[in-house]
């Protein structure tokens, strides 16, 4: 067994703003490495640990310097994934033979009501973002590439906004809300035990399940990627990319039949859609 952990910052346990997030603030890289040390201890608890190959672990947060390598001191099969720019963004070297891929620390969509730090990919830059006309978030994106790729994605953990995003699209999925949005920038965030004791119920339910067991997050061809930009200016630059087509002043369309195409077409579209002058 192959075990893909994709991470994220804004739906950890213990954090509610971006400020606060920042890599010299101590405490909520305690928080961060807890939440992921809970649930890596719960995985090698596990009476499947003996047939685990490989734990690689993407640090998909920002830089990508959120989590520090000596986790991977806990057992000889964790590898971290740290740094960027790198090829698919929040899920780099995902291949076809892991058998689950989890999404730990994620967030709701861009423009979601009462969503701790709600956005997707660019909180200053994607106004909207659509896939074969679904509105998406950063789970869904990531789940698809992992859909395409014939992985799994098999347990989710965030905020109670994203819960209620996933429940319809992937209700197979095991989930652990870590806190309940107050506002964009507050939240209230749940206990530290109870977490843990979730985070171990939720590992226990997905390790139980065989990857042929799960379902994959897939879109019929061709894909249509849509995204509405903050401004003009960037829909102006995100348009260089080749074979895009405008569609009003700050609407951008990609089309193509492999998924994974789209998926690194969205990293280079708010690429250079921050090359824009406001």
């Amino acid at each position: 067994m192959k075990l893909y952990i994709s991470l994220d910052m804004e739906g950890m346990p213990g954090t509610f703003n971006w400020d606060q997030e920042k890599t010299d603030r101590p405490a909520v890289r305690r928080c961060f490495t807890h939440h992921v040390e809970s649930v890596l201890q719960s995985v090698l608890e596990h009476p499947s640990s003996k047939t685990i190959e490989e734990i690689t672990i993407a640090d998909s947060h920002s830089g990508g310097d959120n989590l520090d390598y000596s986790i991977t001191a806990l057992d000889k099969r964790i590898s971290l994934i740290s740094g960027t720019p790198r090829p698919y963004y929040m899920m780099p070297e995902l291949a076809g033979d892991y058998d689950q891929a989890w999404l730990l620390g994620y967030h709701s969509g861009t423009g979601a009501l009462r969503g701790n730090m709600d956005h997707t990919y660019s909180n200053s830059r994607i106004h909207n973002i659509w896939l074969n006309g679904q509105p998406m978030n950063e789970a869904l994106i990531n789940s698809a590439y992992a859909g395409c790729l014939g992985v799994p994605v098999g347990l989710v953990t965030g905020d109670e906004t994203l819960k209620k995003e996933l429940s319809a699209p992937m209700p197979w999925l095991q989930y652990v809300a870590t806190k309940q949005a107050v506002a964009k920038f507050a939240a209230k965030n749940y206990s530290q035990l109870l977490v843990d004791e979730l985070v171990k119920a939720a590992v226990d339910r997905a390790l139980a399940k065989t990857k042929a067991e799960l379902p994959l997050y897939t879109f019929p061809t061709p894909i249509k990627l849509k995204i509405e930009f903050s401004s003009t200016a960037m829909a102006d630059q995100a348009q260089l990319l080749p074979h895009s087509k405008r569609l009003d002043g700050r609407t951008v369309e990609y089309s193509d039949d492999d998924y994974a195409v789209v998926f690194e077409a969205i990293d280079a579209m708010v690429y250079l859609a921050s090359t824009a002058g406001m």
